[in-house]
Formats: structure tokens, C-alpha cells, sequence
């Protein structure tokens, strides 16, 4: 197997909302805890030893969101790359439900997003099909502008879910049924390899890899 493009999703480091359990969208989120930021370090020590060992990054990217760029740019500092922003790569879009805690979000919904994809979950919400439709358009052509390269994204949790429905090719029925698991500052590897008889394939590698997650405080 040949490989000919390299996507690798981070997940963004405990942040506030995710300590108080409330939905953190663009009007509310205040970013990641100490703790998320050691956790980002933690990641950023990592891939910053990949960086000179080789494969060489090509290109950072991140979300809008407070908490993404904090962690892009711990991420940014450590490789010494820029850090570009990508309003596509931001997560859903909560509508009313941003700020609010998400055990009464899912009280009223019976279930998270994806248990009912193709309703929106409060006012002015995402469905969650709409949004991995959304999401796999705008990772769509980041890798089609990037094709051959080695391309690390700052996201959230649903960035790695929308990534995988895409290039694993899952229909929106599964949407309900399949998840990805997502820990904080994780990573995830996607793989597009040519095989001998010069098939295109995309091989998930590694998914919610923490091992440089080893203190249990952290």
C-alpha cells in the first residue's frame, strides 16, 4: 500500500462547558479548563516528535469555536506551523440550545442528536444528519485542496464523527446506530492508501488514541 494523504483529527481539551455539562456553541462557549490545556500539551509534545521525526505536517487547521483555537494554537506554538481557521470545521449549530444543560437537552429530545437525525433537537438546531452532511461537504474540499499532504485538524468530537461517515462511506440510516469514540485531546488517523491494483482506499488507522493521556489526573 501506497499512502497519499494523511488526515489526522484532534479533539479539543476539556473545556468549561464539557466540566458543566452544558451545550457550548459559539455564543456561549468559554473555552478549555487548565486541565485541557495540559491535556492539549500533552497532545502537542506528541505530535511535535512526529513533526521532526517525519512525516512532516503540511497544514494545521481549527474551528472557530474559543475552545478549538485554544487548542490550535497550543498545537500551532508546538509544530511551529500557522494555524488556519475554517468556519466549516466548527461544530453544530445548537440554535436554542446553546448554553443550556445537555441532560435537559436530552430529556426533551429522548436522546442525544443522532437518536433522532433528522429533527432538530431544539429551535434553530442542526438535525444531526444535517450536520454530517454539512461538516463531510466542507471536509470534502479541505482534502481535495490538500491532496498527497499531511493535514492535522483542531476540532470537536462530531469533526472526527463527521469524518468518519464520510470516508468510511456511511449512509445517513447509520447515523443513529454507528458512533466514534472521543475522549479528550485525542487522536484519530485516516489513511488514503493505493493498493497494487491501484484502488484508492481510506484506512482508519487509529481512532480516540490517548496514550499520551498517561497521568490518570490528566
Amino acid at each position: 500500500m501506497t499512502i497519499t494523504t494523511r488526515l489526522v483529527l484532534t479533539r479539543h481539551g476539556e473545556a468549561h462547558c464539557n466540566v458543566n455539562g452544558r451545550v457550548g456553541g459559539e455564543k456561549t462557549c468559554t473555552g478549555l479548563t487548565d486541565r485541557g490545556r495540559r491535556q492539549v500539551e500533552r497532545l502537542a509534545a506528541r505530535l511535535a516528535a512526529e513533526h521532526r521525526t517525519g512525516p512532516a505536517f503540511d497544514v494545521l487547521y481549527a474551528g472557530p469555536r474559543l475552545r478549538l483555537q485554544e487548542s490550535g494554537q497550543i498545537l500551532a506554538t508546538a509544530l511551529g506551523l500557522p494555524l488556519i481557521t475554517d468556519p466549516g470545521l466548527d461544530g453544530p449549530r445548537h440554535g436554542q440550545a446553546d448554553g443550556r444543560l445537555w441532560r435537559d437537552i436530552e430529556a426533551d429530545f429522548r436522546g442525544h442528536p443522532s437518536a433522532h437525525p433528522d429533527l432538530p433537537y431544539a429551535q434553530g438546531s442542526d438535525t444531526w444528519n444535517g450536520y454530517l452532511l454539512r461538516a463531510g461537504l466542507d471536509l470534502s474540499a479541505l482534502l481535495q485542496r490538500h491532496h498527497g499532504q499531511n493535514i492535522l485538524i483542531a476540532g470537536h468530537g462530531e469533526t472526527v464523527h463527521a469524518a468518519c461517515h464520510l470516508l468510511l462511506e456511511l449512509t445517513p440510516h447509520s447515523s443513529s446506530r454507528v458512533a466514534f469514540g472521543t475522549d479528550h485531546a485525542c487522536l484519530t488517523r485516516l489513511e488514503l492508501q493505493r493498493d497494487p491494483y491501484d484502488r484508492l482506499i481510506w484506512n482508519l488507522t487509529a481512532l480516540n488514541d490517548t496514550a499520551h493521556l498517561k497521568d490518570p489526573t490528566s
